[in-house]
């Protein structure tokens, strides 16, 4: 294919008299949060060209950067008025760009006021509230967004604290959280939509590793008072992840840094990267025990370098409206899902022991996924905007945004091939000290990068032929997992009787789930007995079982964890099916599932006599890092399995 050449792009926040043009001005109206409502006031001036042709076309963002699909909430976007000089201007949406609103001027107008309302149906609660910009711009449309200059306020609620990378024009305390407006320095309306704001009145900032520069922070937001006061423990394991990213990358693309941070039951779920800031959304206690979302931070924070400073050529588009093509989402999101994890564990958010059990989860669940027996990870990555948010239902058989965890055990691959290359003299370290940490420290900047200097890069560390290691990897249909990093790493993935203490904390946490019974019967379940998915190929889709139906009886007792758990067991030692009986829409029917290898959970097992570089990639980077007591393991509730094997991922 065709490779377009590496462009640098300024996002640095710039002053208006150096962008040379009357900005467009916006007050955000987070008021009314509490109700699902955000309100904006936006002065735009119009062009000299709008104003000869007697109509200017505005536009909201469509394609927002790391969603990697068109999310732009325009359908949310209501009560839209135009008017000038005091006058209602009339205004129709246009036939095939439904982002785009053509405003009818009069002749002289200078300038074009809108009003807008937004309904916020979710990060927004009675006591917070979380602004992406994208909900309530407007600017000039078919216009490079970084050329749009635009001056931002926010209005808040009186008692609320803000939190955002963006700049105050004068002295603000966000502790003091006094509420009502807040003017900020001008910028650019691609800056802009790169710099969310949460505000809420139990707010609380934090500083972070004050030794370094540029400055860092996390900014917490919480439905309850006591959520947002982060434990200490916590607050130190991120001036690690200060410390550790700075060692890693060798380098900081940003002003200033924000962790904006949201512990709500009703406005959390999300993560998503900015350049200066990380928009991070999780259950109210969400961080309220080690080992919690460990890798969450760590992932966003890594984005700052891999995603937002170097960014796919295909993926930056100097519009919100242009599709962004994903063929390189296995760097941005795969490089940055391996380092998410390894840093988490250099820095004491997770321990190498939860590491290496979170990776054979993902190790296994990528093994014995039939789906890559049609669909490579490339198509994976080039289909993104179309398989995110899928239906769990028979998502093996199709994948999902497989790029992530493929892409983390490639890095892994890289990694450990470098270490064996140059024996253990340089690591994925050195590449990424030239790959992301290209041009020094800099302001926030988009550098784009294509697959050849990728493999440039890689040469220049350790020569080798990184071409066909890509093409194997990521354009090629391969029926197994790339699990090459983990026994190069010094360990092997196995298959025990018992699930890891990991496993085991997480299944107490999360939502709520019957026993992992995917590597056996073949099946996701949840407790009330509902089958979410189906593993093609294996004894449960042999059995005709299909995702959505219920089960009601397991050897004729009645679903729960404790009766599926029964009857994978009891198989073990008897050549007679699991009985089970199911209800569909409308139907009960029975099935039988012939199925007698009894408990089968994924684990990761040294192997002796070989060098452990999967433990040595764990190891802080940093001498400033400073990492807790470890955690005692707890010892598994059943007797460990003699005879550990891997498991064929179908017949």
């Amino acid at each position: 294919m065709i490779q377009k050449p590496l462009l640098f792009f300024a996002l640095a926040v710039l002053t208006i008299p150096a962008l040379a043009q009357v900005p467009i001005r916006i007050n955000a109206d987070l008021t009314e949060a509490p109700r699902k409502l955000y309100h904006a006031e936006v002065d735009i001036p119009v062009s000299t060209a709008a104003a000869k042709s007697g109509q200017i076309a505005l536009t909201t963002p469509k394609w927002i950067p790391g969603n990697h699909r068109p999310t732009g909430p325009v359908d949310d976007i209501t009560g839209v008025v135009f008017t000038a000089n005091g006058k209602t201007l009339t205004w129709r949406r246009d036939d095939v760009d439904l982002y785009q609103f053509h405003v009818m001027l009069p002749r002289g107008t200078t300038s074009v006021h809108a009003h807008l309302d937004c309904i916020v149906l979710s990060r927004a609660s009675d006591k917070l509230a979380v602004l992406e910009w994208e909900k309530l711009m407007l600017y000039p449309a078919n216009t490079p967004v970084a050329k749009i200059a635009i001056q931002p306020s926010v209005t808040v609620p009186a008692g609320w604290g803000i939190g955002t990378a963006l700049q105050p024009t004068g002295s603000y305390d966000p502790n003091a959280k006094i509420g009502g407006t807040t003017e900020f320095k001008g910028t650019t309306v691609e800056q802009l939509e790169d710099s969310p704001v949460i505000a809420g009145e139990y707010f609380h900032e934090f500083a972070l590793a004050p030794d370094v520069t540029p400055k860092h922070y996390i900014d917490v937001v919480s439905d309850e008072p006591e959520d947002s006061n982060l434990r200490p423990a916590l607050l130190a394991e991120l001036n690690n992840l200060v410390y550790e990213t700075g060692a890693a990358y060798a380098s900081r693309h940003y002003g200033v840094y924000h962790f904006l941070l949201t512990l709500s039951d009703v406005a959390g779920g999300e993560g998503l990267e900015h350049g200066q800031s990380s928009d991070n959304g999780v259950g109210e206690t969400g961080f309220a025990r080690p080992g919690q979302n460990a890798d969450l931070l760590a992932h966003e924070f890594t984005h700052s370098w891999n995603g937002k400073y170097r960014r796919p050529y295909s993926l930056y588009q100097t519009d919100f409206a242009t599709a962004q093509v994903g063929e390189l989402l296995w760097v941005y999101e795969g490089m940055t899902q391996y380092m998410g994890n390894v840093l988490a564990a250099r820095t004491g958010l997770e321990t190498p022991q939860q590491y290496r059990d979170r990776l054979a989860a993902s190790a296994a669940n990528l093994d014995t996924k039939p789906g890559r027996w049609w669909r490579s990870t490339d198509d994976t990555a080039l289909a993104a905007s179309v398989l995110r948010g899928g239906d769990p239902a028979w998502s093996n058989w199709k994948r999902g945004q497989d790029y992530y965890p493929e892409g983390e055990l490639l890095w892994l691959d890289a990694d450990t091939l470098i270490r064996k290359l140059t024996n253990g003299q340089k690591t994925l370290t050195d590449f990424q000290h030239i790959f992301l940490g290209k041009g020094g420290n800099t302001g926030p900047l988009i550098v784009t990068y294509n697959r050849e200097e990728l493999i440039r890069d890689l040469n220049q560390v350790a020569p080798y032929d990184w071409a066909k290691f890509l093409h194997d990897r990521v354009d090629a249909v391969t029926p197994r997992a790339d699990l090459d990093g983990i026994d190069r790493g010094g360990y092997k993935l196995v298959y025990n009787d018992h699930p890891t203490a990991t496993e085991r904390r997480g299944v107490a946490t999360r939502a709520p789930l019957a026993p992992n019974v995917w590597y056996s019967l073949g099946l996701r379940v949840n407790n009330d007995g509902t089958i979410s998915d189906v593993r093609w190929g294996s004894p449960a889709d042999k059995a005709k079982l299909a995702p959505g139906e219920k089960i009601i009886a397991i050897n004729g007792r009645t679903m729960s964890s404790a009766s599926l758990t029964k009857a994978v067991k009891a198989a073990k030692n008897t050549s007679e099916p699991i009985h089970v009986l199911a209800q569909t829409e409308s139907y009960v029917k029975s099935y039988d599932i012939d199925y007698h290898d009894g408990e089968t959970y994924p684990a990761l097992e040294r192997v002796d006599g070989t060098t452990a570089y999967l433990d040595e990639s764990l190891k802080p980077l940093s001498p400033q890092t400073k990492l807790p007591a470890p955690e005692k393991e707890q010892e598994a509730d059943a007797t460990p399995d003699t005879s550990p094997r891997r498991l064929p991922p179908h017949d």
